[in-house]
């Protein structure tokens, strides 16, 4: 089964302008996304999917390659479907691999793509355990909550699920908390079908893509990943990015 990674781009974003091409340690976010995704032993082949000739011009230029999708897709999945039939319609397997998570390691895609060797799975994802309470309450941290057969029964910025009677609901260890890690993996048939659904009243409450796939009965499988991720949506989160990098660039120094 041939599985690609497609890494959605665009320049303009509200929060941030230019946030693919935002320098981290030497080499642009966009660079450092390609990079990891690369290094995925699972993967065919890895393109950017862009709409700016800048972030183009820029993969172009350190070897990655890239392709130019429509400026008028609503969100990642759109871009990802268009890319996906342009560059390889063949894939069994589509993983897109958000723009902006510049320390996603290599063996989370390959935790991920591994769900598929049951051919009942129709979208994955990646779940981290919550071991504080800050990220917890944390509305742009999206939580899960999962069936037995580690489906996703539902997302939301709110703490879920509600523990009665308990001021530190981490601490409680009277059930897991679990956060939700931006990656995505269809199989390419039901990629084409999701994108023509129409937003959803649950997507539009909570902001979160993924809930209109629930509410339309389509099954997101999950894998947990142990692996701490750090996604970049603003100036601020820029500033952590480069701590965290020097931080651990002096743990892997001793």
């Amino acid at each position: 089964m041939k599985i690609i990674g497609l890494i959605p781009a665009r320049y303009a974003s509200v929060r941030f302008a230019g946030k693919p091409l935002c320098q981290i340690a030497g080499k642009t976010m966009i660079e450092r996304v390609y990079a990891n995704a690369t290094a995925a032993k699972s993967l065919a082949g890895v393109w950017v999917a862009t709409d700016d000739e800048r972030i183009y011009q820029h993969v172009e230029q350190f070897g990655g390659r890239v392709v130019m999708t429509s400026e008028q897709h609503r969100s990642g999945t759109d871009r990802c479907a268009e890319a996906a039939l342009s560059v390889a319609p063949d894939a069994g397997v589509v993983v897109n691999i958000q723009g902006d998570e510049p320390f996603l390691h290599p063996e989370q895609i390959d935790e991920l793509t591994g769900l598929f060797t049951s051919k009942d799975i129709e979208i994955g994802t990646l779940v981290r355990k919550i071991s504080d309470n800050a990220d917890l309450h944390n509305p742009n941290i999206p939580k899960v909550v999962l069936d037995k057969r580690n489906r996703a029964l539902y997302f939301s910025r709110h703490i879920i699920p509600f523990i009665r009677d308990c001021e530190s609901p981490v601490s409680c260890n009277m059930h897991p908390f679990y956060s939700h890690i931006g990656i995505y993996a269809y199989r390419l048939p039901v990629l084409l079908q999701i994108v023509q659904l129409p937003p959803s009243g649950l997507e539009i409450a909570e902001k979160l893509e993924q809930l209109r796939w629930l509410e339309n009965g389509f099954s997101i499988h999950v894998a947990q990943s142990n692996y701490p991720n750090l996604a970049i949506d603003t100036p601020e989160d820029l500033e952590k990015a480069l701590l965290y990098y020097h931080h651990t660039l002096q743990k892997q120094n001793g």
